[in-house]
């Protein structure tokens, strides 16, 4: 399964180790210009390669396999939905498929992006519908998946409706304008303001 490859091949270690052991033979077409792309090396973007290519042999991963693996991360809850929505931000062509690039491109803002790229593509995945704007909705999709995914064993004592106070008070903090909308802008503004923001959550999700 592709959980046990993700984090490990990932861990700059592990890079390095795999690089000592062994030379790639296959390499994606355009290696060169992911490398102009991205902050990855042209040897960590060989190696990720080799990782990707062994967890998914037909060179993509569809949103099945988005779901398994965070099934395996978060036992005790119902990752479903936050694998779904975590997809569809990868995803970037919105074609229902996940290619090498596209897992390369979104890893390296992750991993290796400046405060505001990666503010930016927590917009981006809060950004359900894809309008430019997050709404109270989406947020609250986002914020009950979270807390799906957590499980209850996380969360025992938390009344049914603490998601929706969570967003009410977040919402309130980033909508500078009270327009109900809250704009790639403001949502950075917001986040900068305040030291912890939800999209720390994402980031102990994504690279636990």
């Amino acid at each position: 399964s592709m959980s046990a490859a993700c984090p490990s091949v990932l861990t700059t270690n592990k890079i390095e180790d795999e690089l000592e052991m062994t030379t790639v033979c296959h390499r994606p077409e355009g290696l060169e210009q992911l490398e102009a792309q991205t902050n990855f090396t042209k040897r960590e973007l060989q190696v990720l390669y080799r990782g990707f290519k062994n967890e998914c042999p037909s060179g993509v991963v569809n949103e099945e396999t988005f779901k398994q693996i965070y099934a395996q991360f978060f036992p005790h809850g119902d990752a479903s939905m936050y694998a779904h929505y975590l997809f569809n931000a990868f995803d970037t062509a919105q074609n229902g498929s996940v290619k090498f690039e596209d897992f390369v491109m979104a890893l390296s803002i992750l991993l290796r992006g400046t405060v505001h790229e990666k503010l930016r593509w927590t917009f981006n995945l809060y950004d359900i519908n894809k309008d430019g704007y997050i709404n109270k909705e989406e947020m609250m999709d986002i914020v009950k998946a979270i807390y799906d995914m957590m499980g209850k064993y996380t969360y025992p004592v938390l009344k049914e409706d603490a998601p929706r106070q969570h967003v009410e008070v977040f919402f309130q903090k980033m909508d500078k304008n009270k327009d109900g909308v809250v704009t790639l802008d403001e949502f950075i503004e917001s986040c900068q303001e305040v030291s912890i923001c939800i999209n720390m959550q994402l980031a102990k999700c994504l690279l636990s």
